[in-house]
């Protein structure tokens, strides 16, 4: 199986919303924490008391969730990423500055924030959107789609 980031799926994209939001209330309702992923792998590298197993869990169950995949239709989602290893690296360090000056990332904000009508995540959520849109205009159609 090859997943283009052109390829809308409406039933797969349904699927992994429905299960992103379901995770996203399990965390809520079990252990009152909210689903970012920022957070809550920032939560991993300083950790505090009795704060470590379930981020590592739930971080486990992320790197694990091909396998899910690969259980139900037979076959790997391949992810072809066209930028290079510096461009990589840059854009994670950039992302995760990003997110500690926001107070979190899009899941945080976008899936949690906004279903609590947060009026910061709203706004920051916009924010990822407009900076998202402008980056790839910028990158497509002023310097020629590094």
């Amino acid at each position: 199986m090859h997943t283009s980031i052109t390829t809308f799926t409406p039933v797969s994209a349904l699927v992994g919303g429905i299960l992103i939001g379901a995770a996203a209330v399990l965390l809520m309702l079990f252990l009152g924490r909210i689903a970012g992923i920022s957070g809550i792998v920032g939560g991993v590298l300083k950790p505090s008391q009795n704060d470590v197993a379930w981020r590592l869990a739930f971080v486990f169950g992320l790197l694990i969730a091909p396998i899910g995949v690969w259980a139900v239709t037979g076959s790997q989602p391949i992810v072809t990423v066209q930028a290079s290893t510096p461009l990589l690296m840059a854009a994670g360090l950039l992302v995760g500055l990003g997110t500690r000056i926001g107070s979190g990332c899009t899941s945080g904000h976008g899936v949690c924030g906004m279903a609590r009508l947060s009026r910061r995540s709203i706004l920051a959520t916009f924010t990822f959107l407009a900076a998202g849109v402008a980056t790839v205009s910028v990158m497509r159609h002023v310097l020629g789609g590094l």
